[in-house]
């Protein structure tokens, strides 16, 4: 019985770590909008980390690691920018297809941001 009630709490800890997760990165979305239209901009630049994290957290991780469902490690990635646009966009084996979601310039700032997930290659440190 005591194991249950522990897989309980962690299942429990879990989904309300993951729900904070999402929750948190909307709360970021929706200050820099407010914080934009106070400071009378017209045009307010996407927040790549914040979409990956509503969007993509659950299969790729935070850190790009997840690897869940299949999805790839996308701190070895070399994927060019334009080639992690089009996957975005268009999906890939299992990956959901992010055009009906996401505007053009959410998907590039989602890319973008992909790339500071890259973890410097070994052969650079061992120089």
């Amino acid at each position: 019985m005591l194991f249950w009630r522990k897989i309980a709490a962690i299942l429990t800890a879990l989904t309300v770590f993951a729900l904070v997760s999402c929750e948190s990165a909307e709360e970021k979305i929706s200050r820099k909008t407010a914080s934009a239209q106070n400071a009378g901009s017209v045009s307010l630049a996407p927040d790549g980390m914040a979409i990956f994290r509503k969007n993509c957290v659950t299969c790729h991780g935070a850190n790009g690691k997840l690897g869940l469902n299949g999805a790839k490690d996308i701190s070895v990635s070399t994927l060019s920018i334009e080639d992690r646009v089009n996957i975005i966009t268009n999906g890939k084996k299992l990956m959901t297809p992010f055009a009906a979601v996401l505007s053009p310039e959410e998907i590039q700032a989602v890319a973008s941001y992909t790339q500071t997930l890259q973890e410097p290659s070994s052969n650079a440190e061992s120089k």
